[in-house]
């Protein structure tokens, strides 16, 4: 009886390992976006292996054509894919095979119309709220004190300095002593000036006295219990409490906060290009999308407000 094919069977396998290599040491892009993509190229591989009923070589992922690339976003779909995550799959799908096409030295595989997504617009938090998470956060740590001064310093970064969460855990005692301003390093391993508010900044040196691990200019900032790096898991759900325990929306998360620092500083009348450098984003579509929150605000007000609403 002839064994049933497994990942492990799969040439291909060995690609899919080198483009992981390739996108974290090449592309510079971020763990999650490298989880992400090279989870596409396995559930890739492993789905043509059994679509074809062999083994799946490096050039047979030259070879493929349009009809196996819809066949894997059907079965994907199958799933219980959305539009928004079918979209990502083919880009990553697309992606991985133009890797595996230069590898091979092949034209570039057939395209495929994504899925029509539609964009949303971000969901800020108040600054009231914003705050609150911090303090709520604070207050319900578990553990020595220095724990809840690590989750509200590492929470009022992101809120008053609009830094990814990962950017947060990736900063090092490099960073410091404090100044009015932050160097951080965001997605392909580029980096930004950012200014950093004295509340900020405060609650920062804060948990710094207060936490029983040194800091060096190699290790991270924030520490774990035992001292390691601190998860961004663990803020996550320091935020879901918070956001439990104070009625807030799903949309509360920690990234919202990021959200917010953009939304408030444009309502304040920020230049749109400096708020991209603020930011971090490559392109000035990313942040344009943040020119229709105050008027998505405004008409969520009219909504819960107004009578005739």
């Amino acid at each position: 009886m002839t064994p049933p094919l497994t990942l492990d069977n799969h040439p291909a396998f060995g690609l899919s390992a080198a483009w992981e290599v390739h996108l974290r040491h090449d592309r510079r892009r971020s763990e999650h976006t490298i989880r992400a993509y090279a989870a596409t190229a396995r559930r890739l591989i492993a789905f043509l292996g059994r679509h074809k009923g062999g083994s799946i070589a490096a050039a047979d992922l030259a070879a493929l054509d349009a009809a196996d690339l819809r066949a894997y976003l059907a079965a994907r779909r199958q799933e219980g894919l959305g539009n928004a995550s079918a979209a990502r799959e083919l880009s990553a799908m697309r992606a991985f095979l133009a890797f595996a096409a230069k590898d091979q030295d092949k034209p570039a595989p057939p395209r495929l119309r994504g899925p029509h997504v539609k964009k949303g617009v971000p969901r800020p938090v108040s600054p009231a709220d914003a705050l609150a998470i911090a303090e709520d956060a604070e207050e319900e740590a578990s553990g020595e004190p220095w724990i809840g001064l690590r989750d509200r310093a590492v929470l009022l970064l992101l809120y008053g300095a609009g830094l990814r969460i990962g950017e947060a855990m990736a900063l090092t005692g490099a960073a410091l002593p404090l100044g009015d301003t932050l160097v951080v390093t965001g997605k392909r391993a580029k980096t930004r000036m950012v200014p950093l508010l004295a509340p900020v900044r405060e609650a920062i040196q804060l948990y710094l006295d207060a936490c029983p691990w040194a800091v060096s200019r190699d290790l991270p900032i924030f520490r774990g219990a035992k001292g390691g790096g601190l998860s961004p898991d663990i803020i996550r759900r320091a935020v879901r409490g918070a956001r439990a325990r104070l009625g807030l929306n799903d949309r509360a998360t920690p990234h919202a906060l990021r959200h917010s620092f953009a939304t408030h500083l444009l309502g304040r009348g920020a230049d749109l290009r400096a708020l991209q450098e603020l930011l971090g984003h490559a392109s000035l579509s990313s942040t344009q999308v943040y020119t229709g929150v105050d008027a998505a605000h405004l008409l969520d007000v009219y909504r819960n407000a107004h009578p005739r609403a």
